[in-house]
């Protein structure tokens, strides 16, 4: 949409093609009503500036990479972490569970213990952390990037 969208403006434009005027267009306050008569001001035709579509066109265009990099990079973080998950799961099956099958009684009762602990405390807590980061990933990076825009007005409630 970098270069099709401000040359289909223009063409629109050159074409008189005008966009359907807002609720308030035509409305004189003062009066309370409709105003009367057609003002010179209104009536004369903006110039349209392809330079000035195009630079715009490309900050959105800037914009919607990034975004995207960032979206993709911060789910490879999501992801990284799982494979942190399972590669500490293989570790802790090897090397305490089925290291543990070879001695006697007590070393497997042991080996197991130590395995329960470690999986469920660690990977538990991994888990946790996973699930936290998705959570501030979802507020926080696709909120931000869908619904708020920074045009300098107060929220008022």
């Amino acid at each position: 949409m970098l270069f099709p969208k401000p040359y289909l403006q223009k063409k629109d434009h050159e074409s008189g093609y005008s966009s359907v005027p807002s609720a308030d267009d035509g409305l004189d306050e003062s009066l309370g009503g409709v105003s009367g008569g057609a003002n010179s001001e209104d009536d004369e035709e903006e110039e349209f500036d392809f330079s000035e579509v195009m630079v715009h066109q490309v900050i959105h265009t800037i914009e919607f990479v990034l975004g995207a990099i960032s979206n993709t990079a911060s789910y490879l973080r999501l992801w990284a972490l799982s494979l942190a998950h399972s590669q500490l799961s293989e570790v802790f099956l090897e090397r305490v569970l089925l290291a543990s099958l070879d001695t006697n009684a007590f070393g497997i009762v042991t080996g197991l213990a130590i395995w329960a602990v470690l999986t469920v405390g660690v990977l538990l807590l991994m888990e946790s952390l996973s699930a936290s980061l998705h959570d501030v990933r979802l507020h926080w990076i696709e909120f931000s990037n869908k619904f708020y825009s920074a045009d300098g007005v107060a929220f008022a409630p």
